[in-house]
Order: structure tokens, then sequence, then C-alpha cells
């Protein structure tokens, strides 16, 4: 019975340790265009007989969508890889360097403190 409970526990762990190698990262399609109405004028020119005049006519110009500007604003840093390993190196320093009563504090602001610099390390 025990050795059931330690298999389920093992499973889990790997199963959340493993989980965000399984996220589905979606992405905008690259193809997209967007058109804009141009107003233009065109000097038609005249003789003395047949004055020139302006004609004016609209055309729709193609031009890359806002979304690629958008794209290139958005700050995407994960550190999530960073701050597990910075976690686990933190508080197992914590464990190793405490003794007693002491590790009741130290394991967690020593797994706080690594994930924090574990962050900064990976780029977040």
């Amino acid at each position: 019975m025990r050795i059931k409970k330690t298999v389920k526990f093992l499973y889990l762990a790997l199963f959340f340790c493993f989980s965000p190698i399984l996220q589905v990262n979606a992405t905008t399609p690259k193809s997209v265009t967007c058109t804009r109405t141009e107003y233009r004028e065109e000097y038609i020119p005249g003789t003395k007989s047949s004055p020139g005049y302006v004609k004016s006519y609209e055309v729709d110009v193609v031009i890359p969508c806002g979304g690629q500007r958008q794209a290139e604003k958005i700050d995407d840093n994960d550190c999530s890889e960073g701050t597990v390993i910075g976690g686990l190196l933190g508080a197992g320093l914590a464990l190793s360097s405490s003794r007693g009563k002491d590790r009741f504090w130290a394991v967690p602001a020593g797994g706080t403190a690594g994930a924090l610099i574990g962050c900064q390390v990976d780029g977040g």
C-alpha cells in the first residue's frame, strides 16, 4: 500500500515538473496585410485653348498591419525555468547550512531568494 502511494506521488511530481514543457505557444500569422485609402491629385497640363485641370482620385495602398509593431514591443521573457532551479538551489543551500529550529524559516526564505535570483539570471 505504501509503495502505491509513493509511485502515485512520483507520477504527480513528474507531471507537474514537465507541465510547462507541454504548453502551446500561439503565434500571429505573418502574411496578413492591411490596406489604407490614400487621396491623390494629379495635374493635367493644358494649352491656351484647352486649360489644364486637377484630376483627383483615391487609391487603396497595401501596408503592413500594426500587429507587427505591437509584437516587437511585447516583452515575452519567461523566467519559469530559472525560478524553479533557483528555488530548488536556494532551498537546498538553506537546508544544508541551517540546523534545528532555524530550518523552519530558512528553507522557505532560501527558496524564495533563490527563485528571485534564478528569474533574474534566466532573463526575466
